[in-house]
């Protein structure tokens, strides 16, 4: 089934609300508001416009943002980073067994659902074992830039539009929203980053063609978002208030963190070599190590070598190392071209040619690699690449203006905006083969449908299985739920007729309903976060226990929205 690109793109619908735009990234966040005409960038308390994506628990509080990343050489069991890679997943999920290898914090089995358990990361706070989800580490968070912002308005915040990677699934954007929810913040819209990020360039554009620069954004366009967590590309066509994204490829596994993790491989080896001492066992080394690599990392950027010197690693010793560009460039040679691999991918995905794109617009802090900006020059026949906004404040940028022009702001509302399925949707079918309701690539929001009917002589239950991927084979692809279709009257094969819709709103959520024919006989699922209405009660609950740890100012208001948020999920969920 070939995906549907001529999808009608309606007004964005208004929403009266004063709200903000927050990137909630994998290594940091940030967060903007339209102000006196224009997007301004929220710095927090430090003064800093970005805040790291870090939660850290001590025996006496819990630290968010700066202070909790300044932790992790010395409490790296007890912080927390990089949950976008946990949030939405199952404990059983590839990703995570993988990753649960490279953090220096814990995490276990939690909470059992029909699908899978629960990913709970266990720390030691106030002289206890707590378990915490991903979605109430990205609940602090996400309070972290909730009062950064009210701070620096002077007034409160309730609404936001919070941008997620392009490749989430409905799963990972469900969870995303409960975090919200969690930090009692009312999340209006799910965007994805590539779409932020180019609302903000062709806004940079507009501004720049005021003062009469030479930069140009044209109308087809390259959103490269190399982050610290993943790496999506996007291709949109930009013609003046009109964005329309054509095709996704995103890669869940590649970013600022992976090149991290081979360059702390590479210097734990080293040292090992060195010294014959292992400290791949040892969580505050490794936490260490890693630190002056990610540092060593961003001075590469700019410089051909820098040098890595920590004091007693590990047993007393020192560790020091000359580190050149071309070592780095050697050790992260394959994750480079997996990018330029993801950039070819989209470009035949949306059905044009290398030469048929006008700009490439830089997003994310990763995109600085000189070594990744010469890829692409090549790849793009030397076109220059457009860095005109900050890659690190960009996806807030743009998160700001549409949640501007979903509150009706008179010089934002004209725009018009259409995202995209990143993987495509269906069910299960007899011989396990995937039958696809909603291909990717397809404008969202969108409802499709397709019929089916049952194998056997007097079936009386069908189970749907929703799954989502590209393969053939639908257990080669990610089960997001299931459910069975009961009370089936008996009748020869074939004969009874069902109606399976896939309804996917603005947000990315996905309802399946499943009609039988001519009946009132209907079942119907919200693929969401499993057992986020369970997660949001204990949620509330640890929240009321802390109560010293918010402010009593907001509390009431907070409890408030979070009460309104459980009665909602317990109307809306099943599991």
């Amino acid at each position: 089934m070939k995906p549907n690109r001529s999808n009608k793109v309606s007004p964005v619908e208004k929403v009266q609300c004063h709200a903000i735009g927050i990137d909630l990234g994998t290594t940091n966040s940030c967060a903007a508001v339209w102000k006196r005409g224009r997007v301004e960038i929220i710095a927090n308390d430090k003064g800093s416009r970005t805040t790291p994506s870090c939660v850290s628990f001590t025996e006496t509080e819990h630290l968010t943002g700066d202070a909790a990343k300044n932790q992790i050489g010395l409490n790296s069991a007890n912080t927390i980073y990089g949950v976008t890679r946990l949030i939405g997943r199952t404990f059983s999920d590839e990703s995570v067994q993988h990753n649960m290898k490279l953090w220096p914090f814990k995490v276990v089995a939690g909470i059992e659902t029909k699908k899978d358990r629960k990913p709970m990361i266990a720390v030691s706070h106030k002289g206890e074992e707590k378990q915490f989800s991903a979605e109430e580490i990205s609940a602090m968070v996400l309070m972290k830039m909730k009062e950064s912002a009210e701070c620096y308005l002077g007034s409160k915040v309730t609404d936001a539009v919070v941008t997620v990677p392009a490749h989430f699934n409905a799963s990972q954007r469900q969870a995303t929203k409960d975090a919200g929810d969690i930090a009692g913040l009312n999340v209006i819209r799910i965007i994805n980053e590539p779409v932020a990020a180019a609302v903000a360039a062709a806004v940079a554009y507009a501004v720049n063609k005021r003062k009469q620069t030479s930069t140009k954004l044209a109308e087809k366009v390259i959103i490269f978002d190399f982050g610290g967590g993943t790496l999506d590309v996007c291709l949109l066509t930009i013609d003046k208030h009109d964005f329309k994204v054509k095709a996704i490829v995103g890669d869940a596994y590649l970013g600022g963190d992976d090149i991290d993790d081979r360059m702390v491989s590479h210097f734990a080896g080293y040292f090992e070599r060195k010294h014959g001492k292992d400290i791949s066992g040892n969580p505050r080394a490794l936490a260490r190590l890693r630190t002056a690599c990610e540092r060593a990392k961003r001075e590469l950027s700019s410089a051909c070598e820098t040098t890595i010197e920590i004091n007693c690693l590990f047993e007393s010793i020192d560790f020091f190392s000359v580190v050149s560009r071309s070592l780095f460039e050697k050790l992260n040679v394959d994750l480079f071209k997996r990018c330029i691999d993801c950039v070819k991918k989209c470009v035949q995905d949306g059905e044009m040619k290398m030469s048929d794109i006008h700009t490439v617009v830089l997003v994310g802090g990763s995109s600085r690699i000189p070594k990744v900006q010469q890829m692409l020059q090549d790849l793009f026949e030397g076109k220059k690449l457009y860095r005109d906004i900050n890659p690190d404040e960009s996806v807030a940028y743009g998160a700001a203006i549409l949640s501007k022009m979903l509150c009706g702001e008179k010089n934002t509302s004209n725009c018009k905006f259409a995202d995209l399925t990143p993987l495509s949707l269906g069910v299960e079918v007899y011989g396990g083969w995937m039958s696809v309701v909603v291909p990717k690539n397809i404008t969202i929001p969108t409802k499709k449908t397709r019929g089916y009917t049952t194998k056997y002589d007097n079936q009386t239950t069908i189970r749907f299985s929703v799954y989502e991927g590209e393969k053939l084979k639908a257990i080669e692809n990610k089960l997001l739920d299931e459910f069975d279709f009961t009370d089936i009257p008996k009748a020869p094969a074939g004969i009874p007729k069902f109606d399976v819709y896939f309804d996917i709103n603005s947000l990315g959520i996905l309802t399946v309903t499943a009609e039988y024919r001519g009946t009132t006989n209907k079942q119907q699922i919200t693929i969401t976060n499993c057992s986020s209405t369970g997660q949001f009660k204990i949620a509330l609950e640890r929240m009321i226990k802390d109560t010293n740890k918010i402010n009593p100012n907001n509390f009431m208001a907070f409890a408030g929205a979070m009460l309104k948020s459980i009665r909602n999920k317990l109307k809306q969920m099943a599991c």
